[in-house]
């Protein structure tokens, strides 16, 4: 293992990259106008000269790249399930166009390597996912509402909460990027679970899951919130032979098991067994 800043150049000698770098979280690019520029400056270097970097390595080594786009890609879509010919709605101003066009600009990038220097390469459309080990407090809904139901803090749910996301476990996408790596298309691929959740449905799924009489606050929604995001996964079975297996009632515990332990400790896990999760 290499401890290593993708914006530095580096030179290794390995068959395959998997450029998976890059600040993820609303919480680096919304809310505090002064951070957003700050996470503006990181999103740039990571996404431009981090794919960069990788991009000129792959192409000394003659290694296969593959690189995590985003379905933020899509924007705020005006085609539902979002399929990978859909160009995407998305406001270059907005307070999450710094990761949106970030990403879309290393897909560009990794295609003009692609037809430029015929360079092998993978790209990987990731819907939202979640698993153990996230972090705590990343702004991500999930892993917000998994935090403030364990804490026993109001659920917080953004508008009206009808505004719908697909949430895929981690091993699921772990497996397809494995698939898209190993195979022989280029892609971009949505990998995602179709499985589609209401914010107020999720918010039911964790109530049920961890203490169901959570409460439930609403707040103003944030500015370019997507609607609706749904993957369109044709291609992945067709071409990768891939699909999700955990639906997320069964992994959500998952997640659960984990989050309760880093925010209370090993004692809190063995004691916590609740009426939503007998159920």
């Amino acid at each position: 293992m290499i401890r290593h800043d993708v914006v530095e150049p580096i030179l290794l000698e390995v068959d395959q990259i998997y450029h998976l770098a890059c600040p993820a979280s609303p919480v680096h690019y919304k809310y505090n106008p002064i951070k957003t520029i700050i996470s503006f400056f990181f999103f740039l270097m990571t996404n431009v000269v981090g794919t960069l970097n990788m991009l000129g390595l792959a192409k000394r080594i003659n290694a296969r790249f593959l690189i995590t786009s985003t379905s933020e890609v899509y924007g705020d879509p005006l085609q539902h399930p979002q399929v990978e010919t859909y160009w995407g709605n998305v406001n270059p101003i907005g307070v999450r166009s710094c990761y949106d066009e970030g990403k879309r600009t290393a897909e560009t990038l990794t295609m003009d390597y692609h037809r430029g220097a015929n360079l092998e390469v993978r790209i990987a459309r990731i819907f939202n996912t979640y698993g153990p080990r996230m972090c705590i407090d990343d702004g991500r809904v999930v892993s917000n509402f998994v935090a403030q139901a364990l804490r026993k803090e109001p659920l917080t749910v953004y508008g009206d909460g009808k505004q719908t996301r697909s949430f895929q476990y981690v091993s699921d996408l772990v497996e397809g990027l494995m698939r898209l790596m190993e195979g022989e298309h280029v892609g971009p691929f949505n990998l995602g679970n179709p499985g589609e959740f209401t914010m107020l449905e999720l918010a039911k799924v964790v109530q049920d899951t961890i203490d169901p009489n959570a409460k439930i606050e609403f707040r103003e929604n944030t500015q370019d919130d997507p609607h609706k995001r749904k993957p369109d996964i044709t291609r992945a079975k067709e071409l990768l032979g891939w699909e999700p297996k955990i639906p997320l009632r069964e992994g959500l515990p998952l997640m659960v098991t984990d989050f309760r332990k880093r925010i209370f400790g090993d004692q809190d896990v063995a004691a916590a067994t609740t009426g939503g999760q007998q159920g």
